[in-house]
């Protein structure tokens, strides 16, 4: 019997990558307040409220760990800083004989931006993804107004498929434009 590791500890110079606990809902709550935070994801509301941190971990808490893992990002000196997640792409066209695609989400509080903290994580996560959850390939995008996620995926071994496709942002509450981007393991 293969036991699925539910909640895996991901460590790299500075971070750990661990299951969020209800501990953290302030923290969450505090990062994915700032609407320049939540306008850049898909599927973060605004405004964000403790209700939707307590919402968010209780999801991450009842994951199904062989399609979607969700982590906080806590700093060795500076503690909860951000979010990232590895999950089924919501709109990926299901293929017969091929897996859902995984993308990656993530956000960092932007108190913390311009610190190499969010392409560390990356970095790290990718590892443990490649490594241990034995995924081949991972997808991302980033908004066209936002170079800097663009940048740090660059870091992260990324490559941009050419792709630009409208994703509706939830904190926007309208239509922007995804690059689109793949990680080859």
């Amino acid at each position: 019997m293969c036991l699925i590791e539910i909640s895996p500890e991901i460590t790299t110079r500075r971070l750990t990558l661990r299951a969020p606990d209800l501990a953290d809902a302030a923290r969450i709550a505090e990062v994915c307040a700032d609407l320049e935070v939540a306008r850049m994801t898909l599927r973060m509301p605004h405004p964000y409220a403790l209700s939707d941190a307590e919402a968010w971990i209780a999801r991450a808490q009842g994951q199904d760990p062989a399609t979607e893992r969700n982590f906080v990002i806590d700093h060795d000196d500076l503690g909860v800083v951000g979010m990232i997640s590895l999950f089924p792409q919501i709109d990926a066209e299901p293929r017969p004989g091929h897996r859902t695609r995984t993308e990656l989400g993530y956000c960092v509080g932007a108190a913390w931006k311009g610190r190499g903290i969010a392409t560390e994580a990356v970095e790290g996560l990718l590892g443990w993804a490649g490594r241990d959850w034995k995924r081949r390939s991972v997808w991302a995008g980033h908004f066209s107004d936002n170079p800097a996620s663009g940048r740090v995926l660059e870091k992260a071994g990324f490559l941009y498929t050419g792709q630009r496709r409208p994703r509706f942002s939830v904190a926007r509450d309208d239509w922007a434009a995804l690059r689109q981007m793949i990680w080859l393991a």
